[in-house]
């Protein structure tokens, strides 16, 4: 009777995310052959256990990249831009090879929306894992906080300057270009000072040495990029935004070695509609089912 009574005054509750770390002596029985490939762990290539969440940030990486090179290609082939490697500036109607001029016409704009899109999504999710990894380990959270609005203001900046093209609504278009190299610029330093700070896994110096190196490369880019651009040498500006945003797209790849030790879950239970103890909040939380992301 108390068990059907409790289950009469329960109902359902939200949702939320849990990170949760890689056990180093944890053994488990080996799956059969169909869970070992779908479950949420995997074998490394220095034989130990890793989370597919590690390829969350190598994606954003890759595709990204693969996308703003397609259409470069796709605006070089319709001559709406000259090749980043031509020495010099020809006369003629062709334009300087800047991303956001490579993605300003259709059929190159259209690819460019959507790899904007994705980018600007994928850095959402890999900003809000990377802000819940961090959370019980760093002491004072203004820092873990401050990188997780950089990064979402970042992520802003790139949908506005995918869905806003420059010769349709060039304030906007820059508004979005500040937003994603200004705050992409303070969330790497950001995100570089936590990952020498909370040393996860005693590798806060293997990943922030890298991170250190990308984020002073970045920054020097966004500097020269100003200077060339004020001094109209376009033909080196161009190159060095793509420069720059290389150097943005491989630091979001380096959170594949933190994420490698963590699994993010999201807890369903049920709400229960009058307040029990804590003791008895607990007993029944193991009765909770918990859906892997």
């Amino acid at each position: 009777m108390a068990e059907s009574a409790g289950k009469r005054r329960m109902a359902k509750t939200p949702h939320y995310k849990a990170a949760t770390e890689v056990p180093k002596d944890c053994v488990e029985p080996s799956p059969p052959p169909t869970s070992r490939r779908l479950g949420p762990w995997l074998t490394c290539m220095d034989g130990k256990k890793c989370s597919v969440w590690m390829f969350l940030p190598l994606v954003l990486t890759v595709f990204t990249s693969a996308g703003l090179w397609i259409v470069y290609f796709i605006a070089v082939e319709d001559n709406k831009i000259f090749p980043l490697n031509v020495k010099e500036r020809k006369p003629g109607p062709l334009k300087p090879p800047y991303i956001s001029i490579a993605g300003d016409a259709p059929p190159a704009s259209c690819v460019f929306s959507q790899v904007m899109n994705m980018a600007a999504f994928l850095a959402l999710v890999v900003a809000v894992l990377r802000f819940i990894q961090l959370k019980p380990k760093v002491l004072n959270p203004w820092l873990n906080v401050s990188g997780l609005v950089a990064l979402c203001l970042a992520s802003f900046g790139m949908t506005l300057l995918g869905n806003f093209q420059l010769s349709n609504d060039e304030e906007i278009h820059n508004v979005g270009t500040s937003l994603t190299f200004g705050f992409g610029t303070l969330a790497c330093w950001i995100q570089s000072a936590l990952t020498l700070k909370t040393n996860l896994k005693n590798e806060g110096r293997k990943a922030g040495i890298p991170r250190v190196i990308l984020s002073a490369a970045i920054t020097l880019c966004v500097v020269l990029y100003f200077i060339l651009m004020g001094q109209k040498f376009h033909i080196h500006a161009s190159r060095i935004q793509w420069g720059m945003v290389m150097c943005f797209l491989c630091y979001f790849g380096t959170f594949a070695v933190e994420f490698r030790h963590y699994r993010f879950e999201i807890i369903c239970s049920e709400y229960q509609e009058n307040f029990l103890s804590f003791s008895e909040s607990l007993s029944e939380a193991s009765e909770y089912q918990t859906d892997q992301v």
